[in-house]
């Protein structure tokens, strides 16, 4: 595998327009809960990225039939599948392989799924997945650290989650569309994503309701059918391309959303002094030479998004003032913080809590990206710094971000894409400047 890199050299203002792809986190459910169906699947507007390639691989490792395409559509078969064991190496790659016990759970009655991958951002447990899907009925075990579960039968149940689970709450809701009876999942999770993957399932003719509030209904029903479904768009790539355009000082309008979905984005731009102008399908950002202060706690939606947290940071570190952002919800999601203090930012972090000083101006320099929206932020950084930044590890990047270098150029950035073929002494030098 080619080790590539990000190129960019900063200081250019981004303006025009941005088409955003297909949430990633609906379509790593969406596409597993397809294999649910008696017929075939065509799903539209998927991001094509790594991440999705691979659960296309795993779905295809356990006998579907999968055939996804650069233009953002699939067809996923179900019917062939046979296998109730997904392959270790490659669910150890992606955490949203886990949604594969719940479908497989109501498909087999049986399933057996190593413990997911992913990026390390702290402790992500799955007990609330296995809480729910034992008051369903299942047995669940884990042994040698693959989860094993068995059902002679799955019961719908009411199911009370401890905590506020997007992943328990959706593969609950996999597991109970085919359970025999009503299951009620209170304290469920209320983002986008969750809404879509219910929509889905109804397309196939499951009795899904209550998605997008606190409490989903479900009844059981014995058979779900092959249907057409457009997956909504990426709520986290939108915001990260709304708080590049801020940063920059720029002006784009981010087109295909959904704008309810970016109001806890848009309020922090806004009250940092940014312009956002909301239209039927797009957000509008025009960027200020010099943004307010801003305090931020990241939390379930309709909250900020944990996953924003990191690319929020950059523009705090250049706010006026001092910016307080509480991490509430993972562990390790200020690792980020270290790369941007070598480009010049002054951020402390005190457990959960990172204190931003805004500084003048960030510096180019060589960073890595230690997980997917690390890896975002720092490309902001790099588009704001003066001189150049180089970022390793941006195969986390490619994990949940279709063609962004592509998009940032057509919107004025100078970035760039490296492998080991390339010299980058030669390119560094021909813009006379590193940091």
């Amino acid at each position: 595998m080619l080790l590539e890199k990000f190129y960019i050299v900063g200081g250019k203002k981004l303006t025009g327009t941005v088409t955003i792809a297909g949430a990633k986190n609906a379509a790593l459910a969406i596409l597993p809960a397809a294999l649910l169906a008696d017929s075939p699947c065509v799903i539209d507007n998927l991001p094509y990225i790594d991440d999705v390639i691979v659960l296309a691989d795993i779905l295809a490792e356990v006998g579907a039939n999968v055939t996804l395409s650069k233009n953002g559509r699939a067809v996923v078969d179900g019917r062939p599948v046979s296998r109730y064991k997904a392959p270790h190496d490659m669910v150890k790659r992606l955490r949203a392989s886990y949604y594969l016990l719940g479908v497989l759970l109501a498909k087999f009655g049986k399933a057996e799924i190593p413990f997911p991958g992913g990026c390390e951002i702290g402790a992500r447990p799955i007990d609330q997945h296995i809480k729910g899907f034992e008051a369903l009925g299942a047995k669940v075990d884990i042994e040698h650290g693959i989860i094993k579960a068995r059902a002679e039968k799955l019961v719908g149940n009411e199911i009370y989650l401890d905590v506020v689970s997007v992943g328990a709450t959706i593969n609950i809701m996999l597991a109970a569309v085919k359970a025999e009876g009503p299951t009620i999942i209170v304290n469920a999770a209320k983002e986008p994503h969750v809404v879509d993957v219910a929509n889905f399932l109804n397309s196939m003719g499951a009795n899904v309701k209550g998605a997008g509030t606190d409490t989903i209904r479900i009844k059981g029903v014995e058979k779900l059918n092959g249907c057409e479904y457009t997956i909504i768009p990426d709520q986290i790539e939108a915001g990260t391309f709304m708080i590049a355009a801020a940063a920059t000082g720029g002006d784009v309008v981010v087109s295909g959303v959904i704008p309810k979905h970016l109001e806890s984005i848009t309020a922090k731009l806004l009250e940092m002094g940014e312009e956002v102008i909301e239209g039927d399908d797009y957000v509008r950002v025009r960027g200020i030479a010099k943004p307010r202060r801003v305090n931020i706690k990241t939390l379930p939606y309709p909250g900020f998004p944990t996953d924003l947290q990191q690319p929020m940071t950059v523009l705090c570190s250049i706010a006026k003032g001092t910016s307080v952002i509480h991490e509430s919800l993972f562990d390790h999601r200020f690792r980020h913080v270290e790369e941007l203090r070598r480009m010049g930012a002054n951020i402390k972090v005190e457990d959960r809590v990172a204190i931003c000083e805004g500084v003048d101006f960030l510096t180019g320099a060589p960073v890595t990206a230690t997980d997917l929206r690390a890896g975002a932020a720092l490309i902001i950084a790099g588009l704001i710094a003066h001189g150049v930044t180089v970022i390793d590890n941006i195969h986390f990047i490619d994990r949940g971000y279709e063609k962004i270098e592509q998009k940032l150029m057509k919107l004025g950035a100078d970035i760039r894409r490296l492998n080991d073929g390339e010299s980058l002494l030669k390119v560094v030098s021909s813009n006379n400047t590193i940091g």
